[in-house]
């Protein structure tokens, strides 16, 4: 699920959830004292998992180096978002999201060389890319059940989901074409938007369909990347969340817009 910048959705976590936060980041073996290695834990897995699989692929140096580069932006933004915080924190339910960053930044790793050499008829993309994406939740049930839930986290969880599918996208690009990356960069064309437009950051209601179309955006560039899927599986099916995705975005600009008015 990929929740829009200002939503009512990144904005879950009630005022318990977020003393519950504060109490444990003042306690002696609180959460304040596992940011840093948990944030040098998911840079190191990355790029050691990172290196292993560049060394199975015959491709040559720059093109190996530029998704290494690609997964290590994904994984550095990620430890950044638990480094950064005030007062700084991790809790279980960041750890699982952490976890799904290092499976994202090696999607992006293994995705962008494709950009150059073609699309590899092998399962690596599909299998790490479907593990984060089963994962997508598991942290927000943790973070319910240790009652550490909390504003930073909903919004490490966003922007984790976004990192996802657009490394998913740029694997898909190389298959079923280029237009797919709309469905990567979407997102990130709303929140540059919002730079210029600050009522699009504003609160949206919940929305269960806004909900089932975010969860259908990698699932549906999971389909187009499974070895042996037919070509119009392959390009019908995330045309289709594309066309959702564009109707979700539109009809929350119309509503932000709207309503400032």
């Amino acid at each position: 699920m990929i929740p829009r910048p200002g939503s009512a959705e990144r904005r879950w976590a009630g005022s318990a959830a977020v003393v519950s936060v504060r109490a444990e980041v003042a306690g002696p073996r609180g959460a304040a004292g596992r940011a840093v290695p948990d944030a040098l834990a998911a840079v190191a897995a990355y790029g050691l998992a990172a290196l292993w699989l560049s060394s199975l692929s015959a491709e040559g140096f720059p093109v190996q180096l530029a998704g290494l580069c690609a997964g290590a932006l994904v994984s550095g933004a990620a430890a950044a978002s638990v480094l950064r915080r005030v007062p700084r924190f991790s809790t279980p339910a960041d750890r699982v999201t952490l976890l799904r960053a290092v499976l994202a930044a090696l999607c992006a790793a293994l995705a962008v060389p494709q950009l150059f050499t073609g699309p590899r008829a092998d399962l690596l993309v599909p299998v790490l890319g479907g593990l984060a994406f089963l994962l997508d939740g598991v942290d927000g049930a943790v973070a319910r059940r240790t009652g550490l839930s909390s504003t930073a986290g909903a919004r490490f969880d966003a922007a984790t989901d976004a990192g996802l599918v657009l490394a998913l996208s740029v694997a898909a690009a190389a298959r079923v074409g280029p237009w797919v990356l709309a469905i990567g960069g979407m997102y990130y064309v709303f929140v540059a938007a919002g730079v210029f437009r600050p009522q699009l950051r504003g609160p949206l209601p919940p929305s269960q369909s806004r909900k089932a179309i975010g969860a259908f955006q990698p699932l549906a560039l999971l389909v187009a990347l499974l070895p042996g899927v037919p070509g119009l599986a392959a390009v019908s099916v995330p045309a289709a969340a594309l066309a959702l995705l564009a109707f979700s975005f539109t009809r929350d600009v119309v509503q932000l817009e709207t309503g400032r008015r």
